[in-house]
């Protein structure tokens, strides 16, 4: 066989291996039977129409756009949870195939093979592959862009500095942090010592890239409270970004942040050459410290919003590897340096052959895999998330029947119904005025303050699905109309045992009778105290009260 053609094979495969395995492992338990809340986002605002997802980015979740856009057009084969997760596996799948290739064309078909191998291994991929939200198109789009970078970088014509644009400009619009990427290739263009032509290229395609997100920045600053729930990251959050990078397993961990210092070894090479390190280390470090650094003025910082970093730690890693097989070679010929060595050469036998150095270092890879595999298994309960509405609902299939009324407690709650509306058939939202599709929002329109007493004032007994902390008193309303409710159920009801599933609870709330009123003085003061009238609620709810919106059942 021609070496030409051998080369391309050994290519293929050390980019196809990995997108298959990733692949393998984003399918492996898929469908986790239960969605959480920011997935049951995607679900319902997907399942809308176009013109209704258009006013809703007017108000809220400009930053999700395309993305939802996406999703209209995925949802429409299918309403389903492995249908609304299957984009973010096949992304995951590329993204390892992309890691690989960055490795081959870098340094050699065997560090793509073990980068993108260490990829697909990746508890923190693992996760984001199945998730029904953009991260992972967007670590695809990145991934590619810096692919895109590196050849554009390494002679390239006019058309790769376009294409670079464009693919890093459609990956900012599916989430804008994504334009931190170009912090970190401005870095690997001063650490390559590249001369003003290329610069200047770049330049262009970084600005091009910027003008085309202004309206989105623009848009995004004004839906700024979305974020308002986010901390300052501090040096226990950098830690676990890293470990999340490197390996959350013990002895994985050491030995890849160990690797990943030797592969730094060869950061820096020749006036105008790109190198392996010279590109992953930026990628890996500068979009998470300057998103860490500004979130110290106005947190913005969360782990999955620089997920696309996380590819360049698996190159720095085989890079070690690769750095550490020379050095074992090295010292196997007693420190001879040698160049090329003919077949048939007296010491031949003394240097390991190329495939057997390429599978001790698969091998390895499969071992850490392995040793992180019971993190990758728990990953896979729905109970790992920041909550479980599957969950949630099976309860209220089972508690609450129709005619049943129903609050819930804050108003982005509610997504249990709208994700699954099935468990909430024939059942009363009490103080909802519109849906949200027709108001534009994420979870409808709610009554206000006074009307939402006067309706729980005609009620005997009503449900409230409600954050847990919420009820317990341990966290205070923000909303009035929140505030409102929670005032009430507190001085009007009794609330029975809650059910709790993950940090939501699910709780019968009944009226407490009237107190008897004082007897009046005389010999006429006997009887049973004067009977409180029926209230208006006894049987289904009067007439002011308006019927729910019809909801959208999934096939």
């Amino acid at each position: 066989m021609p070496e030409g053609r051998r080369a391309r094979i050994r290519r293929r495969v050390a980019v196809g291996v990995p997108a298959l395995v990733m692949l393998a492992v984003g399918l492996w338990g898929l469908d986790r039977d239960g969605m959480w809340r920011d997935e049951a986002v995607s679900f319902q605002v997907g399942r809308r129409t176009v013109p209704q997802i258009w006013r809703l980015l007017h108000d809220v979740d400009a930053v999700h756009g395309l993305y939802y856009l996406l999703m209209h057009a995925v949802l429409a084969v299918h309403p389903g949870e492995v249908v609304l997760r299957l984009p973010s596996v096949c992304a995951a799948a590329v993204t390892a195939g992309l890691v690989a290739a960055l490795g081959t064309r870098l340094a050699r078909p065997r560090v793509g093979l073990w980068a993108g191998l260490l990829y697909a291994g990746a508890p923190m991929a693992g996760h984001y592959a199945q998730e029904g939200r953009s991260y992972a198109l967007v670590a695809a789009g990145a991934t590619g862009a810096t692919l895109l970078f590196v050849r554009a970088v390494q002679g390239g014509s006019r058309r790769d500095w376009w294409a670079y644009g464009a693919v890093l400009g459609l990956t900012c619009w599916l989430h804008e942090f994504a334009v931190l990427l170009l912090c970190a290739h401005a870095g690997s263009l001063a650490l390559a010592r590249v001369g003003a032509p290329v610069r200047r290229r770049w330049g262009c395609a970084a600005g091009g890239v910027v003008v085309s997100l202004l309206p989105m920045v623009f848009v995004s600053r004004g839906q700024a409270a979305q974020v308002a729930w986010l901390r300052r990251p501090t040096a226990d959050t950098a830690e676990g970004l890293v470990r999340g990078f490197l390996g959350p397993a013990g002895g994985v961990y050491e030995v890849s942040l160990a690797l990943a210092l030797v592969g730094l070894a060869g950061l820096v090479g020749r006036r105008g050459e790109v190198t392996l390190a010279g590109v992953a280390l930026p990628l890996t470090v500068v979009p998470p410290a300057v998103l860490m650094l500004v979130s110290q003025v106005s947190p913005l910082y969360v782990d999955r919003y620089v997920l696309y970093a996380l590819s360049g730690a698996p190159l720095m890693v085989a890079a070690g590897a690769e750095r550490v097989a020379g050095a074992l070679v090295w010292m196997r010929l007693g420190g001879r340096r040698v160049r090329a060595m003919p077949e048939g050469h007296p010491q031949s036998h003394l240097l390991p052959q190329p495939p057997l150095v390429t599978l001790t270092g698969v091998l390895a890879v499969v071992l850490g895999f392995l040793h992180q595999l019971p993190l990758l298994r728990a990953d896979r309960d729905p109970g790992t998330r920041a909550d479980d509405l599957g969950a949630v609902s099976r309860v209220v299939g089972r508690e609450l029947g129709g005619g049943d009324a129903v609050v819930f407690l804050p108003d982005h709650v509610r997504n249990v119904a709208l994700a699954y509306p099935r468990a909430f058939r024939g059942v009363r939202d009490v103080v909802l005025v519109a849906g949200p599709a027709e108001s534009g929002t994420l979870y409808g329109r709610e009554a206000g303050p006074r009307e939402v007493r006067r309706r729980l004032g005609r009620l005997d007994r009503v449900w409230a699905v409600a954050d847990q902390d919420l009820l317990a008193g341990h966290r205070t309303p923000r909303s009035p109309v929140d505030r409102a409710e929670l005032a009430v159920l507190k001085r009007d009801f009794t609330g029975q045992e809650p059910i709790l599933r993950d940090g939501t609870a699910v709780r019968l709330y009944v009226r407490n009778p009237l107190p008897a009123g004082p007897l009046p003085a005389g010999p006429l003061a006997v009887g049973p105290p004067p009977a409180r009238p029926a209230p208006a609620s006894a049987g289904p709810l009067s007439a002011p009260l308006p019927p729910p919106p019809p909801r959208p059942v999934p096939s």
